[in-house]
C-alpha cells in the first residue's frame, strides 16, 4: 500500500503541531515510519487520505463499538446541530442520557458528565479525597487515567516509598500522594494500605486494563480491593473509560459482580463524540458543588452534539443485549484465528482477551501486570505491526494498547486478518 499522501501531510503537521500529533500514541514512534492520516471512515473500516481501505482494529479507541458513522448516532448528531452546537445551560437531554445510563450501570445513583476520560478520572479522585478529608490515592504500574497530574508518577525505590513524576511539570509534592502498586498483586496493594495507615482516599483502577495491552483481572483480584477498601474506609475507584458499556451494558461491575464506589467513563458513552462521565451513590455524589463543597465545573460538559450521540448509541446496548454476546463471540473467534497461525509458524506469543477486548504479545510468559507486558519482543511487534498494515489491517501502533473489536466486522473481515497473519507469521521469525 502507498502512503505519500501520508507523509505529506504528516510532515506538514510537524510545521505547526508539536511533532505532528495532538496525542502521542498516535506517532507512530514506537514502530517506526510516518503516521496514517484518515479522511473518512464506515463500518469496521477506515479510508486514509491515499485512498487505502483499512480494516479497523483500533475503532478510536474503543467508542466505535457498533461501527464508524453508525446511523443511529449520525443522525442523532445532525438533527441536534441543527437546533444549536452548545448552550452553557441545561438541557433535557442531560437528564435523558443520565437517567438511561444510571439504569444500565450498578450502584450508582447519580452521574456527572464531563469532556474527557482525564477529566473524569481527575474529578472522580479529586470527590474521593473530599468525602474522606484524605489526600493519599494507590494506582496500579501499567494502568492509564489519563494525563492529570496525580496520574503521571512512576514507581519509586521500594514497596513503601513515594512515587515519582514520570513527566517534567509534575511535581514532587504531587507525587508524593500517589502511590504505585502492582496489577494483579493484593500483596502489594496490602503493603502500601499497612505503610499509609488512615491516609489513603481511594484506589483508582482498570478494572480491566487496557493500557498495557488488555489484561484481565486475576481471580479475586478485584474482590481483594473491595475487601481491603472496605476493611480501611478507602474509596474503590473504577476507571471504565474503556470497559464501560462495552463488556457488558453495566460494564465490569455488572461483567464480574465487584461493585466500586466511584465509577468513571468516556469513549462509549459519547458515541464517538469527547464525553467523559463519573458516577457514585448519592452520599458521595451530593458532596460535589453545588450540593457540596467539592468543586468541580466544564463550560461544555453536557454538550447536546455529545450527549446526543451518547444516548442514541446507549440506547441501542440497552435495546439490544445480544450484541454484547455476539461482539464476545467474534473475539474468541479472532483469538483462535491468531493464535493457530501463530502457532503453525512457531511465534512465541501469548494472546489476552475478555469480551470484546484482545491483545497479541510477543511473550511466551503469561502477561499479568505491566513488568510481564514489558517483556514483550517489540521488534517483533513492529514487523507485525507493519506487516498488518502491508495488509490492509490497522491495529494500535503500540504492543501496550489493546484492540478494540466492532461489532460492525463481519466473519469474513475476521478471516481476512487471520490470513493476513498466517502470511506474515513465517516474517516474525
Amino acid at each position: 500500500m502507498i502512503y505519500k499522501r501520508s507523509s505529506v501531510l504528516f510532515a506538514e503537521a510537524q510545521k505547526v503541531i508539536p511533532g505532528g500529533v495532538n496525542s502521542p500514541v498516535r506517532a507512530f514512534k514506537s514502530v517506526g515510519g510516518d503516521p496514517i492520516f484518515v479522511k473518512k471512515a464506515k463500518g469496521a473500516y477506515l479510508y486514509d487520505e491515499d485512498g487505502n481501505e483499512l480494516i479497523d482494529y483500533i475503532n478510536s479507541w474503543g467508542p466505535m463499538i457498533l461501527g464508524h458513522a453508525h446511523e443511529p448516532v449520525v443522525n442523532a448528531v445532525i438533527e441536534k446541530a441543527k437546533q444549536g452546537t452548545s448552550f452553557g445551560m441545561p438541557t433535557e437531554i442531560e437528564t435523558e442520557i443520565a437517567a438511561l445510563a444510571v439504569s444500565m450501570v450498578p450502584n450508582i445513583d447519580k452521574i456527572r458528565f464531563v469532556n474527557s476520560g482525564t477529566e473524569a478520572c481527575m474529578s472522580a479522585v479529586r470527590l474521593a479525597r473530599g468525602y474522606t478529608g484524605k489526600e493519599k490515592i494507590i494506582k496500579f504500574a501499567g494502568c492509564y487515567h489519563g494525563h492529570s497530574d496525580s496520574f503521571l508518577i512512576q514507581a519509586g525505590s521500594g514497596a513503601v516509598t513515594f512515587g515519582s513524576p514520570n513527566s517534567p511539570g509534575v511535581t514532587q509534592g504531587t507525587a508524593k500522594d500517589t502511590l504505585l502498586a502492582t496489577y494483579n498483586d493484593l500483596k502489594s496493594v496490602t503493603t502500601l494500605v499497612k505503610a499509609n495507615e488512615n491516609e489513603i482516599a481511594c484506589i483508582i483502577v482498570e478494572p480491566v486494563a487496557g493500557n498495557m495491552g488488555c489484561i484481565p483481572p486475576s481471580e479475586g483480584f478485584l474482590e481483594g480491593l473491595r475487601n481491603i477498601c472496605d476493611n480501611h474506609d478507602i474509596l474503590l475507584i473504577f476507571d471504565e473509560v474503556m470497559t464501560g458499556f462495552r463488556l457488558a451494558a453495566g460494564g465490569v461491575q455488572e461483567l464480574l459482580n465487584v461493585n466500586a464506589d466511584i465509577v468513571t467513563f468516556g469513549k462509549v458513552i459519547g458515541g464517538g463524540l469527547p464525553v467523559g462521565a463519573f458516577a457514585s451513590r448519592n452520599e458521595i455524589m451530593n458532596h460535589l458543588a453545588p450540593l457540596g463543597p467539592v468543586y468541580q465545573a466544564g463550560t461544555l460538559s453536557g454538550n447536546p452534539l455529545a450527549m446526543s450521540a451518547g444516548l442514541a448509541m446507549l440506547s441501542e446496548l440497552n435495546n439490544k443485549p445480544e450484541i454484547f454476546l455476539s461482539l464476545a463471540e467474534k473475539t474468541a473467534y479472532l483469538h483462535q484465528g491468531i493464535s493457530e497461525a501463530l502457532e503453525q509458524h512457531q511465534v512465541k506469543h501469548t494472546i489476552n482477551r475478555i469480551g470484546s477486548m484482545i491483545s497479541v504479545h510477543f511473550s511466551e510468559q503469561p502477561v499479568i501486570d505491566f513488568a510481564s507486558a514489558a517483556e514483550g519482543n517489540n521488534d517483533t511487534f513492529k514487523k507485525f505491526f507493519h506487516g498488518m498494515l502491508a495488509n490492509g489491517i490497522y491495529i494500535a501502533p503500540s504492543a501496550f494498547e489493546s484492540w478494540f473489536i466492532t461489532d460492525a466486522l463481519s466473519y469474513a473481515d475476521l478471516d481476512k486478518t487471520i490470513a493476513a497473519i498466517r502470511k506474515i507469521a513465517p516474517t516474525l521469525l
